[in-house]
């Protein structure tokens, strides 16, 4: 009797530690999950030329933290801080508890852009976005050559963005060296520093999410900026405002959780922009700042489903 007692009390603690350490593992998975949430950036340019006292109170109530000022002809914040001076504007961003998080520089290119990136010092501002500067449409050697001498020719500039703590974020974009899955590739393993990194637009790649989410897992920790966009009907000519809209997360037909899913596996710690272009450019993606700003939310509301349904 004693025998099968011990035997017993043996299998049960066996049974109840099993248990427990499958508890706890679930526990510790269910935590690692719930922990990872985006980081929001919200951009300037959804607002059109609105003027900035009218935009920066919208960055809080939009689940972001930080600001994305972009220039004319997208927006025109960019030239409203020149307007503004930089102490109204640090004041201005004091006011709302609203950081600058980052410059978006396409005009200027990749090779003009170290007074902004001081300017961003001087906010403690770590981002910068950019496009590449190279031929278009290569493929396998000749495009990883192209890279190789983009890089190069990047490396003055990435001595800046050390000197200032700023990061350089190339986008890619349809029509420019940095467009196809391979160049993103070749620009993650290539990169100098951490200081040149990547802004992932899957608006500008294949609207496929199992290649989208694969794509993430490699880029790992070059990624800087991921931009919540997706194709949709595109925003090179005049349609439907609900057609227009379909670019947004939730409202076109690209499948986002897959894509924030791989985020969440990489602990990915860049920013995310709910992002949009309206058609014309400089336009606010709605007619009132109230109803871009529900917009941005709607967007963000999908996204939080994505990550926990």
């Amino acid at each position: 009797m004693n025998h099968f007692q011990t035997r017993r009390q043996f299998t049960t603690s066996l049974i109840q530690a099993s248990i427990a350490a499958s508890l706890v593992h679930s526990q510790s998975v269910a935590e690692t999950e719930s922990v990872w949430q985006p980081r929001y950036l919200m951009g300037s340019c959804l607002y059109g030329y609105t003027a900035l006292p009218e935009i920066i109170p919208e960055v809080v109530k939009t689940g972001a933290t930080a600001i994305d000022i972009w220039p004319m002809v997208h927006g025109n914040q960019r030239e409203q801080l020149d307007e503004l001076g930089e102490e109204k504007f640090a004041a201005l961003l004091q006011q709302h508890a609203v950081k600058l998080g980052c410059i978006t520089q396409y005009k200027l290119g990749p090779f003009g852009i170290q007074d902004e990136m001081r300017l961003a010092q001087r906010f403690g501002c770590a981002t910068i976005v950019t496009g590449a500067v190279g031929p278009k449409g290569l493929k396998g050697y000749e495009l990883k050559q192209a890279i190789i001498q983009f890089i190069e020719q990047m490396k003055p500039h990435v001595a800046v963005a050390e000197e200032t703590g700023v990061t350089i974020v190339i986008e890619n974009h349809a029509n420019n060296l940095i467009e196809s899955p391979d160049a993103l590739r070749w620009l993650a393993e290539l990169r100098p520093s951490e200081h040149l990194a990547i802004g992932l637009a899957p608006y500008h790649l294949h609207q496929d999410p199992s290649l989208l989410s694969s794509l993430i897992r490699e880029l790992g920790d070059s990624l800087s900026v991921f931009y919540a966009w997706q194709h949709g009907e595109g925003s090179m000519g005049k349609m439907s405002k609900e057609k227009e809209l379909e670019q947004l997360p939730g409202r076109g037909p690209l499948d986002f959780k897959p894509l924030f899913e791989a985020l969440r596996d990489i602990r990915y710690a860049g920013w995310v922009e709910i992002f949009m272009h309206p058609f014309p450019r400089g336009l606010a993606i709605l007619e009132t700042t109230d109803q871009v700003t529900s917009e941005i939310n709607r967007a963000r509301d999908y996204i939080h489903h994505c990550l926990t349904t």
